[in-house]
């Protein structure tokens, strides 16, 4: 099926067994494709015992460690129609993925990130408050993971300012101009969690400002390992941003840049959901089989979208637990989770490729 025809689903509406017919029909044709035009693909997956035709379920899709693409470049298309290469994020000294994109798998993951995202902030464009700064979209041929989320946020913006400067101080003065034009109006906020709670609560708890943002929608991801770190929880988050400028709605989202595009994102109930073009599976660590519902295992990540590069499989090195399948109390349907760490011994990285203080 082509992704095109998958696109017209609606994101949260596609019940067990229909999600279960396109996932397999469209990742197996996924699979055979990359093996034909990828040739280090087709030696990983005849590594693994896959032969065309194999299995009869997503779950017998063959799945790439995240870490193969730190270690190779994996593409499925002549180098001269990659359209933008996207890196991950990574501390000093660790290699990063490099993802190679082609125009058409570009345009898949915008259109996929925007049915997903408008069911959360409905179809209107809203004026745009990024939590982060200017300079990290500059170079535009190479995405970090924090850049490319920038970049395809921004479409949901109509008007869009930057909250801080290039030296990630707040711009509390234009922030205020900001919102005082845009006064009574839906506010979209987006940024990068550790970013976020580093250079926009505490700052504004430090400074003693107050910004009204009691209209405001925010959606934030990655660097939650950071916040552990500081004793920092899901619910305090919240509290705390509610506390320091009266912020209620706020969305939290899992994904990675291996699969940009297919974000799951965190529903009104704190559960985040696999949309209908994408799918979590969680496996046990000593057989990599499927867990039960309730049971922690390693996230295994599904998307029907890439086709520039074989990333439509990915055992990632994050662990997690299956909460249910389309009985979420917020009605949407598709699996739910939740995501409780990285796995013991696994390299540090933060997908919100975190800004270090030089």
């Amino acid at each position: 099926m082509d992704y095109a025809q998958i696109l017209e689903r609606e994101p949260y509406k596609v019940g067990k067994e229909e999600k279960e017919r396109l996932l397999y029909e469209r990742l197996s044709w996924l699979t055979q494709y990359h093996r034909e035009h990828c040739a280090d693909y087709k030696k990983i997956t005849d590594g693994l015992g896959y032969r065309e035709g194999m299995g009869t379920s997503s779950l017998d899709i063959p799945m790439m460690p995240v870490r193969i693409f730190k270690e190779r470049e994996l593409l499925s298309i002549p180098r001269d129609r990659v359209f933008k290469t996207m890196t991950s994020s990574g501390t000093t000294g660790q290699q990063v993925s490099k993802i190679y994109l082609d125009e058409e798998t570009s345009r898949n993951q915008q259109l996929t990130l925007a049915r997903i995202v408008s069911e959360f902030t409905g179809q209107s464009r809203m004026p745009m408050i990024i939590l982060d700064c200017p300079s990290v979209i500059r170079n535009r041929a190479m995405f970090s993971a924090r850049g490319a989320g920038i970049l395809g946020f921004s479409m949901f913006g109509s008007k869009r300012i930057y909250a801080m400067d290039d030296d990630m101080h707040l711009n509390v003065e234009e922030l205020r101009a900001f919102l005082e034009k845009y006064q009574g109006r839906p506010i979209l906020l987006f940024g990068f969690t550790y970013v976020v709670w580093k250079y926009f609560y505490q700052e504004l708890r430090r400074s003693r400002e107050r910004l009204d943002l009691s209209e405001g929608i925010l959606i934030h991801g990655g660097g939650w390992k950071k916040l552990q770190g500081e004793a920092v929880s899901r619910e305090e988050f919240k509290e705390r941003l509610k506390e320091a400028c009266g912020i209620q709605r706020v969305h939290d989202y899992y994904g990675m840049v291996e699969q940009t595009g297919c974000i799951y994102m965190e529903c009104e109930c704190g559960h985040l959901h696999a949309s209908t073009y994408s799918d979590v599976i969680m496996r046990r660590m000593g057989d990599f089989s499927p867990c039960e519902a309730g049971e922690k295992g390693v996230i295994q990540v599904l998307s029907m979208i890439p086709t520039s590069y074989p990333g439509h499989s990915i055992l990632t090195e994050d662990e997690g637990i299956l909460l249910g399948e389309d009985d979420c109390p917020c009605g949407r349907k598709g699996k739910y989770f939740e995501v409780t760490g990285r796995i013991r011994n696994a390299e540090v990285r933060g997908c919100s490729d975190t800004y270090e203080q030089k």
